[in-house]
């Protein structure tokens, strides 16, 4: 699910193995970031990994985009936050970009430091 929609997103496949995938999943990010993940009927159909000042991943399964479950992944995010929270977004991810600025996030820096080597968008979401 993860692979799928960040390749959609972005629109070039990924360099990373399924294997190297999963121990990023189950060994790296648990470190420094909570995961919850959406189900239906046992199937996984979106992931969120946060901490209460930033969000590292937020996918949904490119079958269930735009039915709500990122935005009640995201809500959760907020109310556990500190009141600020900063993510990065690919900027050939257009559809995210429209998301987090509906969700009252901000731009606040561009770079390129990833392992994409695609432009990203910083952006910045803060309780008022």
């Amino acid at each position: 699910m993860w692979r799928d929609s960040k390749e959609r997103a972005i629109g070039q496949k990924e360099n990373h193995s399924f294997k190297s995938h999963v121990n990023f999943l189950n060994n790296i990010l648990p470190k420094q970031y909570q995961i919850d993940l959406a189900l239906i009927d046992d199937k996984v159909v979106g992931m969120v990994a946060y901490n209460e000042i930033e969000i590292s991943q937020l996918y949904i399964h490119i079958g269930y985009q735009g039915v709500g479950i990122g935005q009640t992944l995201l809500q959760k995010v907020k109310e556990q936050s500190s009141g600020r929270l900063t993510l990065y977004t690919f900027v050939v991810n257009e559809n995210a970009q429209r998301f987090y600025e509906k969700n009252g996030f901000k731009i606040i820096g561009r770079g390129y430091e990833n392992e994409e080597n695609l432009p990203v968008i910083q952006y910045e979401w803060t309780l008022k």
